[in-house]
């Protein structure tokens, strides 16, 4: 049992407390109130007044797909021969045993979404993983939110290279299409075989790239777009509701020149990396007012790192550079805590503090929106510490 007191508490679920309490108990939040009496036996945490909010919560990223510093040995976050392979699953490539992990609990962070990077246009998919742990089976939090599809430059330049399509945009969409036709007919086929008497119909023969794209199809996760320039976010949605598909829009950089059309569309944003150079064409609308326009129009974003292009335990940094730009602060807030967990799909377990949600928690010495030299005190996750300052 543990107990936190004398704390500034940023919920995420309603108003702050500004000098509150949390009680946890087999890793989840048992009571969160200005006043609870102390129970016996608990471990005590005094917060001395500091800010305290939910694990932060990073919705794109790739950590664990490769390595920190190193090179091929560890680079296993694109399987660059096929551009369809739907197939892949993160989990299969993710070291817990990388340093990034514990680098980024010393920043707050306590949950990520992370996949396949974008170099096939259809990548394979992504899954929702608490960061603390040693065997990857034991921390997922959803095996597979979502499915990794990709436009413009990254899919472009790596089949151009290896002469063969898609090497244009044309042949992108085309890819997608061919393939998402092929998986609603195999699907139907699939349900047909289902609702069946199974006596008079043959199950269609096993695709395991179609397959892996059922789920897509049936609308039970949703496309996850890398899309930087308008044109190609667009053709993004075009896709999703030709097949009538669920999708989110990552990365989104020219999102701020489209702001009117996005709000008719309504989905998911995970804007950036926004920190760093343009390094690439695509890039060169780049600004931390994106984030702030988009959520101004009342669009739910989510900030990202996209690590390792920016540091998994900057994440709060990103906010706060948002912020700088005009984004709302509580706005902000949300973007690295409980609007990436509704994107998700685990806002039922984080996300915001709350009775009967995992006890994912960071007490901060500081406001790190506010103050760039702010640290992390604790971090705790399922209710234990994972990481305190000094130790």
């Amino acid at each position: 049992m543990l107990f936190i007191k004398n704390a500034m508490i940023k919920t995420m679920a309603g108003e702050d407390i500004k000098s509150g309490c949390i009680l946890i108990d087999n890793g989840k939040i048992q009571a969160i109130w200005p006043n609870i009496a102390q129970p016996e036996g608990a471990t005590i945490i005094d917060a001395g007044g500091r800010l305290t909010t939910p694990g932060l919560i990073d919705g794109h990223s790739h950590i664990g797909m490769w390595g920190e510093g190193s090179g091929w040995e560890t680079s296993d976050g694109n399987e660059c021969v096929d551009p369809v392979t739907p197939q892949l699953r993160a989990i299969d490539s993710l070291n817990p045993r990388d340093e990034a992990f514990a680098n980024a609990m010393k920043g707050g962070v306590t949950t990520v979404g992370t996949g396949p990077g974008s170099a096939n246009v259809i990548g394979g998919t992504f899954s929702a993983i608490k960061l603390v742990g040693s065997r990857i089976d034991n921390m997922i939090l959803k095996q597979d939110f979502a499915m990794k599809i990709a436009f413009g430059e990254n899919p472009k330049g790596v089949y151009d290279e290896q002469h063969k399509s898609p090497t244009t945009r044309m042949a992108i969409a085309a890819l997608i299409r061919e393939t998402l036709f092929k998986a609603k007919r195999y699907s139907d086929e699939l349900l047909e075989y289902e609702n069946s008497t199974k006596e008079d119909k043959k199950m269609p023969s096993f695709d395991m790239k179609l397959q892996a794209l059922v789920p897509v199809i049936r609308k039970q996760i949703p496309l996850k777009a890398h899309a930087h320039r308008a044109d190609d976010i667009f053709t993004a949605i075009r896709i999703a509701k030709e097949f009538d598909l669920l999708l989110t829009l990552d990365h989104c950089t020219e999102g701020h020149l489209i702001v009117d059309e996005l709000v008719k569309e309504n989905r998911y944003i995970f804007v950036g990396p926004t920190f760093g150079s343009k390094s690439k064409l695509e890039l060169q609308n780049l600004s931390f007012e994106t984030a702030k326009v988009l959520s101004d129009a009342g669009l739910k974003v989510s900030i990202i790192t996209d690590a390792p292009v920016i540091p998994q335990q900057s994440l709060a940094l990103c906010a706060g550079f948002a912020v700088k730009a005009g984004m709302n602060e509580e706005k902000a807030w949300k973007a690295i805590t409980i609007t990436p967990a509704e994107a998700m799909g685990v806002a039922d377990r984080v996300g915001s503090l709350e009775i009967g949600k995992d006890a994912d928690i960071v007490i901060f010495n500081g406001d790190p929106l506010k103050d760039i030299a702010s640290t992390v005190a604790y971090t705790i996750i399922d209710g234990k510490v994972v990481y305190k300052e000094g130790e």
